[in-house]
Formats: structure tokens, sequence, C-alpha cells
């Protein structure tokens, strides 16, 4: 382990800025870390509002988003550690990514079913787009060379929607229970991961078609994911578990066994 980093409540993710900063987005305190990339050390924390939760760098301004789960909102944090917008969303916002050609930033509300389009020039919302046949969107990708956004819904649904003007040209189906969503420029694979233990391996054959290419067995659990572009690999985090006791409520969540958290590690043709 290179090192720590303590007192981050609840904490959600983390992003490196350009100055190689760490940024965490706490959601038990309603706070952001912001830490020595170098050293690790407490710089100083920002208060966001409620949960902020998902977490990205802009680069186009060099600016900080969180995205605030009971909030609905997004914090923009600037590079001298100040807020310097509140963004209402109309919603809970899940995952967001931009486009720094055209100066925007795309969130998904998630109870909203809908793509929240954010100027980052103006702080201000440029648009809301419905994401209809999808509903409940967790996961969020983006293909920039095409403008094409990857939509992971919760309805089993991976949509792909064109990044000028909101319109799906194409769906495929995935699991139950989507969390992340990746796109790799490299292969022109998306990946949508879901809690069922699958993950969805969909091509974009071209700006107006996507096919599923595999559905990839992982572990019950398994959602959240990364992707390494330069590798083409997707690590999920996987753990077994218990599950909830008789008579526990039908949303219980089942119990992690201590010590089996693990990661899964997938690459093309297995390297």
């Amino acid at each position: 382990m290179a090192g720590e980093i303590p007192d981050t409540p609840g904490v959600h993710g983390a992003v490196i800025t350009s100055d190689g900063r760490i940024v965490t987005s706490n959601g038990r305190e309603n706070k952001a870390s912001i830490v020595d990339g170098k050293t690790l050390q407490l710089i100083q924390k920002v208060d966001t509002e409620g949960n902020p939760d998902f977490i990205m760098f802009e680069p186009k301004l060099k600016e900080v988003y969180t995205f605030n789960g009971t909030g609905r909102s997004a914090s923009v944090i600037d590079a001298s550690g100040k807020v310097v917008a509140t963004i209402p969303l109309g919603g809970k916002p899940e995952a967001g990514v931009s486009d720094p050609s055209v100066g925007r930033v795309y969130v998904n509300n998630e109870t909203g079913n809908e793509i929240v389009v954010i100027d980052v020039a103006t702080h201000q919302v440029a648009a809301k787009w419905p994401i209809a046949p999808g509903e409940s969107a967790a996961g969020l990708a983006f293909d920039a060379k095409n403008k094409r956004l990857f939509i992971g819904a919760h309805n089993s649904k991976m949509l792909m929607m064109d990044s000028t003007n909101g319109k799906i040209v194409a769906e495929v189906p995935i699991g139950a229970g989507v969390d992340s969503t990746w796109f790799d420029p490299g292969t022109g694979y998306a990946f949508s991961s879901c809690s069922t233990g699958t993950v969805t391996v969909a091509h974009e054959d071209s700006a107006d078609k996507l096919t599923v290419v595999q559905t990839l067995e992982t572990a019950v659990g398994a959602r959240t994911m990364a992707l390494d572009p330069s590798t083409h690999r997707i690590y999920l985090a996987a753990a077994k578990y218990t599950p909830p006791p008789a008579g526990a409520p039908a949303n219980a969540r089942p119990t992690m066994v201590p010590g089996s958290m693990h990661l899964k590690i997938y690459g093309l043709n297995g390297k």
C-alpha cells in the first residue's frame, strides 16, 4: 500500500486534478477533501450540498464537480478550493462526463429519467433530455469521437444518445441492478456492470448501431467497475456476502463477509 487518506466519512469517489491534487467526495459529512497528491496530507475541506457522491474533474476550466444525492445538485470547486457554483439539477444525480470541446458536462438525473446538460462557462443547465425508453439511469460514459453518450439504465437497458441533440439512437439489453458504464475508445466497446453478476459488453458498430457481443459472468454484487483504456482491461470490485436474516425488510442488503473483498480483472482474449 502506497499510503492512506484518512478522515473521509462516507467517501464515494476521488479524482486527481491537473495540478496533482486528490479530491474526495465525503457523503456522510457533506464535504469534499482536497489532498496533496504526493504527501497525502489534507489541504482543506470544502462544504458541498447533501451527500456528495459521484465526483469528476472538468478539464476545460480545471474545476471539480461533486454530484450531491440528497442536495439534488452539483457543487463546482475551482483550483483555489472555493465553491464557485451550486447548480440545481431537479433530481438525484448519478454519474457525469464532460466534453471539453463544447464546454459541457452531462449528468444522469436518476429520479428524473433524463440527462442534464451543464454549460461549464456559465454553470447553468443548458438542456434536459429524456432517456426514454430508459428509466432511472446510473452509469454514464462518452465517446468523444462520435459524440455519443452511453447510459446504463435500471430497466435493464444500455442506451446510446447523440450528445449534440439528446436523441436516443440505439439500445441493447443488459442485466439488472446496473451501476457503472464505461466506453473504451480504442476498441469501441461499451461496458455496463450489474449487481446480478454480469457485465454486458456492447460494440459501437457505427454512430447509430450498438450490438451486444458478450455477457460476462462475474459475481453477484460486483457492480463497481473501472476501465484502463491503455490495456483495455476492466476491473470489478467483488466480495462474498451472507444473505439478510429471515424477517429482514425486502430491501435489506446482504452482509459482506470480512476479508473477502477482491478484484476481478478481465482483458481482451484473456490478456
